[in-house]
């Protein structure tokens, strides 16, 4: 199919479209909303990307099915290499396919992109006649809605991500499997030992893990090398084996955050950097001393994952954080229970929950050279279905999907069968059949149309029994808020050496001691006239404050 130069295109939509009075910003404003209401077009071409162990999407018969459904036919142009590098050409010399799918914009690009007619608003074509499922969707989950939506009102692409939560299992409240990242663990079978309780509070932690480490508990009750005991190993400032979830004791923990580093909310819609706070300078204080001490792996600072479990599965280590136990302590596993949230010096305690997936909008775009936008939308709205979007992400029904358990739900493809019947392991099957896109899994799907893994399902169960019943405050920022162009310029000129002048700085401490007052005043002095915190601060808070008001 032959592409459509955009000035081409543009004559067309005018002379389709409902035409509006105005002129000025309101004019402006007013025509982003038009609706072209031509639906002479049935013939698309799409430019997108794809798995590197996908055939292509000519003989998928998910997306045939739909396209048949939909009276449209797709030409697929897609590509797993150098995708970007011919987008931008595309773009550059004007020459645009009806439409880009799997190419993952940013929101700083969809505005852009917006902003000059490249892509068109597709706010007036979600509507009940032309996307009744999006439609639904984005009424009954106002932040995803939030999530798309460019400061200005236009939407500029379709929202695609991957929400898998606690509803997944039948629970009544919703916490995504993040929430919270570091699960603590202790070796209770030690303890037992040793004639000591599970701790409560971080300075009985102390107590224990010192008692570990003199009593060489890895020697003793495993028969490891004498020496080699570790009482406590962790990462640091890592997603899921960090040392951050015992700083709750101190009224904060502050996760590797997909958005920007130490940031939190409060309950109030206050948005705030714990690393200026005097409870954080105090939390680098106190867990000082447990490194001089020798009570924290002085590898810490330099280990990675293989190199922490491979002690843990060594029986070394007494104490580690993971996203679950069996798969950190092997063998040992049994051995393990799992650590409250530990009370610290002045009786505080408070996990800082952090936010779900992201949503992101940058995976089809409709452009200025479609004729037809709401017949492709149209096609485009199936894939809001759960059975679709799951056939769209693992495979067909009768492929990947073999059957259904006694509650109507699908059972998917194990390993063994995969390798059988196809000779691909189901993981190598789904990467076979997966179409990228605007594929929104949402997080009651896992409870009405597809059964999600077990390891997930064990989290999640953790997560909500164990770990939520502890967390005062469930506060997040979220990962969706949606930037203005001048605060990505913000975000981008001081975010990096903002984070990294915090954990080079918070790593020191630990290492060598907190900080005297003279380097505190210094090192807040820096973060304040040198990495931009206050501007970073201030684009975060407006940022929130519009995504909130976009709900």
């Amino acid at each position: 199919m032959k592409r459509k130069s955009v000035a081409t295109v543009m004559a067309l939509l005018m002379a389709s479209s409902l035409t509006a009075c105005g002129s000025g910003a309101n004019g402006a404003d007013t025509a982003s909303k038009e609706v072209n209401t031509s639906a002479d077009q049935t013939e698309f071409e799409i430019m997108g990307g794809q798995s590197a162990l996908s055939p292509g999407y000519t003989d998928n018969e998910v997306l045939n099915s739909l396209m048949d459904e939909a009276g449209i036919h797709i030409e697929w142009n897609t590509v797993s290499d150098s995708l970007a590098e011919q987008v931008n050409i595309q773009i550059a010399g004007g020459e645009l396919p009806d439409a880009y799918m799997g190419v993952g914009f940013s929101n700083y690009d969809l505005s852009n992109y917006g902003d000059d007619g490249t892509f068109i608003d597709l706010t007036p074509y979600i509507t009940e006649d032309i996307m009744p499922n999006l439609t639904k969707i984005l009424e009954e989950h106002p932040e995803i809605k939030a999530a798309i939506t460019m400061d200005g009102g236009a939407i500029y692409g379709l929202p695609s991500g991957e929400q898998m939560g606690t509803a997944g299992i039948g629970k009544e409240e919703d916490y995504s499997i993040f929430t919270i990242p570091q699960f603590s663990m202790i070796n209770k079978k030690w303890l037992d030992e040793l004639g000591m309780e599970v701790p409560t509070t971080l300075d009985e932690l102390h107590e224990v893990l010192t008692a570990f480490k003199e009593n060489d508990m890895a020697a003793k009750v495993y028969g490891a090398e004498p020496g080699s005991t570790i009482p406590m190993s962790t990462g640091f400032d890592e997603w899921c084996w960090g040392q951050n979830i015992f700083y709750a004791g101190f009224g904060f923990t502050n996760w590797i955050n997909d958005v920007c580093n130490d940031l939190t909310l409060g309950s109030d819609g206050k948005v705030n950097f714990v690393c200026d706070d005097d409870n954080y300078r105090e939390a680098l204080t106190y867990f000082s001393d447990w490194y001089q001490e020798g009570l924290m792996d002085p590898e810490m600072f330099s280990q990675d994952t293989t190199q922490l479990m491979a002690k843990c599965q060594q029986g070394y280590v007494g104490v580690s954080t993971w996203w679950y136990i069996e798969e950190l302590m092997g063998d040992y596993s049994e051995d393990y229970v799992f650590l409250p949230v530990l009370t610290g010096p002045d009786g505080d305690s408070n996990v800082t929950v952090r936010t779900g997936g992201a949503i992101s909008s940058g995976n089809l775009s409709i452009t200025s050279a479609c004729e037809s936008p709401a017949n492709l939308l149209k096609f485009f709205d199936k894939w809001y279905e759960g059975e679709t979007v799951m056939q769209l992400q693992y495979g067909p029904i009768d492929v990947y999907f073999t059957g259904k358990d006694e509650n109507g739900v699908w059972n998917s493809i194990t390993d063994e069968e995969s390798k059988e019947k196809y000779g691909k392991s189901a993981g190598e099957l789904k990467s076979f059949y997966e179409v990228a896109g605007p594929k929104l899994i949402l997080s009651h799907y896992y409870s009405d149309t597809f059964n999600m893994e077990d390891r997930a399902i064990e989290r999640l169960t953790d997560l909500y029994d164990y770990w939520m019943p502890q967390v005062k405050d469930t506060s997040t920022y979220p990962i969706d808020c949606v930037f203005t162009n001048e605060e990505l310029e913000t975000i981008d000129m001081y975010k990096t050496d903002f984070e990294n002048t915090v954990a080079e700085q918070e790593g020191l401490w630990i290492k060598e001691g907190g900080p005297t007052d003279e380097e505190w005043e210094a090192y807040k002095e820096k973060l304040t006239n040198t990495c931009g915190m206050g501007d970073l601060l201030q684009v975060y808070q407006d940022a929130y404050d519009r995504y909130v008001q976009a709900q």
